[in-house]
């Protein structure tokens, strides 16, 4: 598989494959942005190129997919790996921020990214979209995503694009936001002993 160097600890690789998809994805959380993305939906591409950039994470995705049916198996399982590795790298979640909240404009547009590193899974989205495609890709896409990136993360995400006109700038807006939200919700505060939570677990 394509390799993303990583320069911290916190880190994660998995494997998936099914009747319908063959995935290997590698995350480093502690990374300075190194991207090596191959999979078969080339906005999705796109956009996790930018999440990854924005977010300062190593990230490599190999990914092939039933296409020839849509891009909905491919873009899901991807979803489920990230957040699986994402998961997985941030251990018991010691010494980090936990929440973070993210503006990020894109020309016309303006994407609100919410999160809790929570260990409970949920996700709420607030988004309109002029079109029902970008290119090939279709835009229902996008929440199948973040669902199932929250879903296997076990984070709280809230996704609210507030206004834009063009649906590429709106989408690519969300995930340079969900890039910068998960960076600052997952650092760590030199500050915090042991996890952020009064419970003494997340």
């Amino acid at each position: 598989m394509p390799q993303a160097s990583t320069n911290g600890a916190r880190y994660s690789e998995v494997a998936r494959k099914t009747n319908e998809t063959d995935i290997k994805l590698s995350l480093g959380v502690d990374g300075t942005g190194t991207v090596n993305i191959e999979t078969d939906v080339p906005f999705l591409n796109h956009m996790l190129d930018l999440f990854a950039k924005h977010g300062q994470f190593d990230l490599a995705v190999e990914a092939r997919g039933d296409v020839d049916i849509d891009d909905h198996h491919t873009v899901e399982d991807i979803g489920i790996c990230l957040g699986q590795t994402l998961r997985e790298a941030l251990g018991d979640k010691s010494g980090i921020k936990r929440y973070a909240s993210v503006f990020v404009p894109m020309d016309e547009a303006l994407a609100q990214v919410v999160i809790d590193v929570s260990n409970r899974p949920h996700f709420e989205y607030r988004a309109e979209y002029p079109s029902a495609q970008v290119g090939s890709f279709s835009t229902e896409l996008v929440h199948e995503f973040l669902w199932k990136l929250a879903l296997e993360a076990r984070i709280t995400l809230h996704v609210i694009v507030h206004y834009g006109k063009n649906t590429h700038h709106m989408i690519e807006a969300v995930f340079k936001a969900l890039g910068r939200a998960l960076d600052e919700a997952t650092s760590i505060d030199p500050r915090v002993k042991g996890v952020p939570s009064t419970k003494g677990v997340l």
